[in-house]
């Protein structure tokens, strides 16, 4: 049985030293440096929903680089689940790896190996991960999304990119609340 993330009260996290602010803030989205470092140096919050309002605003206005940083911090969909497991058990479980055990292993394999094809086409042509709200969905329609993204400018991919994760973040605060 896996031990969900629990989000320390918004007054303990406002007085959280930096690499354990930046630790807290994981579970919500995976946070990178520049994000971590930017959040931390706009504190206090009121309430979650203000933190994650305060980042989705400065990711918005990063660096092009920083915001590749925050968004390749968050797992690669279709990864080795073992490697998603250990980066992110929030991932692992919004991605369905642990729902996966009852499909027939051909198609399994067949999707993973459209992702790992997608995932590569896609970094290689924007230069980041592809980041999407799974929300439920199985990973064949993933592979619908993924491929219909491919054909977006850099610029929009990178603010969908980041738009997901933040809605990722909205539902685990819902989820970790």
């Amino acid at each position: 049985m896996d031990i969900q993330p629990r989000l320390p009260g918004i007054e303990a996290f406002n007085n959280l030293a930096p690499d354990e602010f930046a630790a807290a803030l994981r579970p919500l989205f995976e946070a990178a440096r520049p994000l971590a470092d930017a959040l931390y140096g706009t504190r206090p919050y009121t309430s979650y929903a203000d933190v994650i309002d305060c980042a989705e605003s400065i990711a918005a206005n990063l660096p092009v680089d920083d915001k590749i940083e925050v968004v390749n911090a968050h797992p690669r969909i279709g990864e080795n689940a073992a490697v998603v497991r250990s980066q992110s058990n929030l991932s692992y479980h919004e991605q369905g790896y642990d729902r996966e055990a009852s499909l027939p292993a051909e198609d399994l394999q067949h999707v993973y190996a459209e992702l790992a094809e997608l995932n590569r086409a896609y970094e290689e042509r924007f230069g980041f991960r592809f980041v999407v709200f799974v929300n439920k969905r199985p990973k064949s329609q993933i592979v619908d999304l993924l491929r219909d993204r491919l054909h977006n400018s850099r610029a929009s991919e990178l603010e969908t990119a980041l738009r997901e994760l933040f809605a990722i973040a909205r539902d685990r605060w819902q989820q970790l609340t």
